[in-house]
């Protein structure tokens, strides 16, 4: 989404406060403003630059999970944390925990033939799903999918590629305008004539289709992703869905003639397999100076991982992911450096997580397997891109029902904010009806699910978000500071607050 589409929505912070949380009037009660602590001046904008710089390079080639892409760059972020002072909360002493994520994807044995011709997978037709089924059926012609009157049912179901429908779901960045007009048109076309009986679609891709096409491929073909472990998955259910229906593939515009008579054998057997990769959580701990208190712990969250090396974009195939996420990942180390120096009373516990763009799985994993009892993690503290957009505005999520699971822990985010970067707050990415469901994808989640005050902080989606130009560069990095500062301010409140913050009775995380 475009934040200039939404400036109409934006309120200042503090009439968001009371309007969210339903306090007294605006006019008859402000915020506290609470005064920053002097270790604040110890996070500093040319610190985040450098390794910011360094963690969103091209020498990290994107930081794909499950690559050694993704564990050079966690090695470096625990060679960080060890370097700020932090201990070291991980696997047999280090910074690291390890867990493997699982994958499934399409089998290159898997097989394609229309008539006489052979489609080899991934070259000339794209499968939109991994899924295994086998389809033999002859072929139906349905011209752009249109006409109703023509009988798909048990049919191997081609059509053209065209436009997709009007109110197709625009995305913000995300590849290339050819890719949202494939996938867009593809959901569409396929769904109907899945829905009329289609035993199997082909979309045969028009121009445009046909530019996407490698885009659509190269995404497809790596499968899905999972936690290879039977307690997070039965803690946590298994995100996502499985695909269901009929099989439905994008082909090449050069297959059309080939394709386009009816009544030609089709045979299709998509045959799956599943294999692990390593992933790791690099965690760390700030002691806290209150004997009492040092036993609990405020969590700063992050993510590791981006999109690694696909296909080229003008010419750049390395997807470095600066905003997302090595700005919060710099962020956290900074304020790692401020809690070494100058403790709160209740203890810091800074997570970088793996494979988020996976599907959440790294901290999917460590909420099942803290790294310290779960129980004694009172807040999360969890960004996700924030350092791009207007320099004055921001979001803070799960600010307002139904994603507010601690009314506690919110004003002491709004108070921070107050106090620090005096961001204006666009609570419309919080809403349930945001089309991006923007709150359900960082790795605060799992932590939600299992009953732990939990926000997320982000300067929100813009034009580069995943694609090859998400560079340092593109930074503002005195918003970024400011951002730090903030989600440093909110923790230092909470590790030092007498009461842990609480979570809103009846509080049920829904969609």
């Amino acid at each position: 989404m475009n934040p200039m589409k939404i400036h109409s929505t934006i309120r200042p912070a503090a009439a968001v406060a009371f309007a969210v949380l339903g306090a007294a009037p605006l006019a008859a009660q402000q915020l506290p403003v609470p005064t920053p602590p002097a270790a604040m001046q110890l996070i500093k904008e040319s610190e985040l630059k450098s390794d910011l710089y360094y963690l969103a390079s091209d020498a990290m080639r994107g930081r794909e999970a499950g690559t050694l892409d993704e564990i050079r760059a966690a090695a470096w972020e625990a060679k960080r944390a060890q370097e700020a002072g932090l201990l070291p909360a991980g696997d047999d002493g280090t910074y690291f925990q390890w867990w493997n994520m699982q994958r499934t994807r399409l089998s290159p044995a898997s097989e394609i033939t229309v008539g006489s011709h052979t489609l080899v997978l991934w070259k000339d037709a794209a499968a939109m799903a991994t899924m295994a089924t086998a389809v033999d059926a002859p072929t139906v012609w349905a011209g752009d999918g249109s006409d109703t009157t023509i009988d798909v049912r048990g049919k191997v179901a081609v059509a053209q590629l065209v436009k997709p429908p009007a109110n197709a779901r625009k995305f913000e960045g995300v590849y290339s305008p050819e890719w949202h007009y494939a996938t867009a048109s593809i959901g569409a076309q396929g769904r109907a004539l899945a829905e009329r009986g289609a035993a199997a679609v082909i979309l045969v891709a028009d121009s445009i289709g046909d530019v996407a096409f490698d885009a659509v491929a190269a995404n497809s073909s790596r499968g899905m992703y999972d936690v290879d472990d039977s307690a997070t998955n039965a803690a946590g259910g298994r995100y996502g869905r499985r695909p269901s229906g009929p099989p439905v593939f994008l082909a090449r515009r050069a297959l059309l003639g080939a394709l386009q008579a009816s009544g030609q054998p089709a045979h299709i057997k998509l045959i799956t397999e599943t294999f692990d990769y390593p992933s790791v959580n690099v965690v760390a701990i700030a002691r806290g100076s209150d004997p009492k208190l040092r036993h609990e712990y405020v969590l700063f969250s992050s993510h590791t991982d981006h999109d690694g090396v696909r296909f080229p974009m003008d010419g750049d195939s390395i997807w470095n992911g600066a905003d997302d996420n090595a700005s919060t990942s710099v962020a956290i180390l900074a304020i790692g450096r401020a809690f070494a120096k100058h403790p709160g009373k209740r203890s810091a516990l800074f997570v970088w997580h793996g494979a988020e763009e996976r599907g959440l799985l790294g901290s999917r994993y460590h909420a099942v397997h803290p790294v310290v009892p779960l129980h004694d993690i009172v807040a999360v503290i969890n960004g996700d891109l924030i350092g791009r957009n207007n320099p004055d505005t921001a979001s803070l999520l799960g600010v307002q029902p139904p994603h507010r699971n601690s009314t506690d822990l919110v004003r002491i985010a709004l108070e921070a904010n107050a106090a620090t970067g005096k961001f204006v707050l666009d609570s419309t990415w919080d809403r349930p009806t945001h089309p991006e469901g923007w709150y359900f994808r960082s790795d605060h989640v799992p932590y939600v699910r299992h009953g732990i005050p939990a926000v997320m902080y982000s300067t929100n989606l813009h034009v580069d978000y995943h694609t090859p130009r998400d560079e340092a560069s593109r930074i503002n990095y005195a918003k970024l500071k400011r951002m730090t500062d903030w989600m440093y301010e909110t923790g230092w409140l909470v590790a030092n607050a007498p009461h842990r913050p609480k979570v809103d009775p009846g509080f049920k995380l829904e969609r």
